[in-house]
């Protein structure tokens, strides 16, 4: 062979990796990976063991709590339908019994100003108005007279409370009149207060709870 002709070139003996062969990961990685697993694992426990503290159980659920009374966004959704019977003859052609089992014409009350407030023993806004009511009462009775309509509540239970808030105003029964409820409802919640003119009008009805003042206002509009 002529020594002038190239010889070929010697192959790279050294093996290479296969692109298609998985990388082994390092003993160290491997290990890592386990422990990472392990905390989130430990992690995932504690925060179920937490939320299981507080969440209430079944037993702070009150099967028999109350209804909820009338709120500022129900008393703003009633406000049309409350309107809506402004001016119109007021139904007095109702006899209900009060807290004492004595029977209550409302058409007896013509002639003076009426207000109506519907309300409950369990109803807490309706207990904050009871005070001023009172007040009014003392200071206007020659002129009004003001009714509260218990909606639910057993005769039996009227009596204790009367005397306990010391109530200067007729209570009338009205748990199980669903006629004369339906006649001034509808109701969204309560308390619920009916203002009836001297000529047997309804003035205004207001659903929710009021102050004094607004409750002054409508029956010194009226006087």
């Amino acid at each position: 062979m002529d020594s002038d002709t190239p010889t070929d070139p010697i192959p790279d003996t050294a093996p290479q990796a296969s692109l298609s062969e998985p990388a082994v990961p390092a003993q160290g990685e491997s290990r890592l990976g386990q422990k990472q697993k392990a905390w989130l694992g430990m992690a995932a426990v504690a925060v179920a063991l937490v939320l299981l503290t507080v969440m209430p159980g079944p037993e702070a659920i009150d099967p028999n709590a109350p209804p909820p009374s009338a709120d500022a966004e129900a008393a703003a959704g009633a406000s049309a339908p409350d309107d809506a019977v402004n001016g119109k003859p007021a139904p007095l052609n109702f006899t209900l019994k009060d807290m004492n089992g004595i029977d209550v014409r409302l058409a007896s009350f013509k002639g003076k100003v009426i207000l109506l407030n519907f309300w409950a023993t369990w109803c807490g806004p309706c207990r904050v108005e009871i005070p001023y009511l009172i007040e009014l009462q003392r200071q206007y009775g020659d002129d009004l007279v003001i009714l509260g309509v218990s909606v639910d509540d057993p005769m039996e239970k009227l009596k204790p409370y009367a005397t306990e808030m010391k109530i200067n105003y007729p209570l009338l029964v009205g748990s199980g009149r669903q006629d004369f409820q339906d006649a001034y409802g509808p109701f969204w919640g309560i308390p619920v207060t009916v203002f009836v003119s001297r000529d047997g009008r309804i003035h205004k009805k207001h659903s929710g709870i009021a102050s004094k003042e607004q409750f002054e206002h409508e029956i010194t509009s009226l006087l």
